[in-house]
């Protein structure tokens, strides 16, 4: 393997483990009371401070956005990150973090359904196997042989992430060369920041909460730890290690590795807050990544250059989407 690709595979990886942190960390704070919308906006708010500082220091010019780029970044930032966010955390206030990751990954069902029919592509059959190996996924997830035992509300939310993580996707595919990946992500979070303050509130929050100490699991630790780490790990080390991966990676293996922060995040979420799948859950969550890794290699395999380029187009999984010889251009939308 090229020292490259093991490089872009060992940042992968971190990635894949940083943004496992983020939905236990969060939901520590939505159980001691915390509003969902402003753990969201704290978490966004944190990340965008810290990157928007560090780029200034070190490198101010990969913050410059063309004019005529606004509108993407615009609409990066309500639909990739706020949008997302908002509905994510609002999941994971219902859910639990693993079904809730689980019902993200019905987004690459969607992409590959928006690119047969509204594009009108014909899918390989590989792509429309893992479509429907993927719902069928979700369905062990919900237990829909019980009535769907989850939350309604819950799981909602849980699909509203994943349309707008398949959104994110189609929009990752725009971003073009002459937007810094760093710097789209910077203003992304700013964007999202600003867009979810109406609705957050940040002058209204419990800053009690702040100095408290928050139970995790069977332990507790300082509420400053907990955002510290959610902020700096579960957001910004895991965006800027998930960028530099898929800048070397093929999209191909990025979303393949990116299937670990299912695995990351429902481990976490044991190990911290003491939550665990059932048998059934845990069957239809090894059905949803296959289904979504299958979907994944229909690119790499598409016999059609057109094909591969529309199905590519649709953004392939997590990996945000690429020809097979070429490079991801963004890898999480979390």
């Amino acid at each position: 393997m090229p020292r490259s690709d093991a490089k872009g595979l060992v940042l992968a990886v971190v990635s894949a483990i940083c943004f496992g942190f983020s939905g236990p960390l969060a939901k520590s704070l939505i159980d001691a009371g915390l509003p969902s919308s402003q753990a969201v906006w704290t978490r966004l708010a944190g990340a965008a401070l810290v990157l928007l500082v560090v780029a200034l220091l070190v490198k101010p010019s990969v913050l410059v956005v063309p004019r005529h780029r606004l509108r993407f970044v615009a609409a990066y930032s309500l639909v990739g990150f706020a949008a997302v966010q908002a509905f994510y955390y609002g999941t994971i206030a219902r859910l639990p973090v693993g079904v809730a990751v689980l019902l993200e990954y019905a987004s690459p069902v969607l992409v590959l359904g928006w690119v047969r029919l509204v594009r009108r592509v014909r899918l390989p059959r590989v792509a429309s196997a893992g479509a429907v190996l993927a719902v069928g996924g979700l369905a062990c997830v919900v237990e829909v042989w019980q009535g769907v035992r989850l939350d309604g509300i819950g799981l909602v939310l849980g699909l509203g992430t994943a349309a707008c993580a398949a959104v994110y996707f189609l929009l990752s595919q725009d971003a073009g060369d002459d937007v810094h990946p760093i710097g789209a992500l910077a203003w992304g979070l700013a964007g999202a920041t600003a867009v979810l303050t109406p609705l957050a509130r940040p002058w209204q929050l419990p800053w009690h909460l702040f100095a408290a100490d928050l139970a995790l699991g069977g332990r507790t630790l300082p509420a400053p730890l907990v955002i510290g780490w959610l902020v700096l790990i579960g957001t910004v080390a895991a965006y800027a290690t998930g960028i530099a991966a898929v800048r070397v990676l093929t999209a191909a293996i990025g979303a393949t590795v990116a299937s670990i922060e299912v695995l990351a995040s429902v481990v976490i979420a044991w190990v911290l807050l003491g939550e665990a799948l059932g048998a059934a859950q845990l069957l239809g969550g090894a059905l949803v990544l296959t289904g979504a890794l299958l979907a994944q290699s229909a690119v790499a395999r598409a016999g059609s250059p057109t094909d591969r380029e529309a199905i590519t187009a649709g953004g392939a999984i997590t990996a945000g989407g690429a020809e097979d010889e070429e490079r991801a251009p963004s890898a999480a939308v979390r």
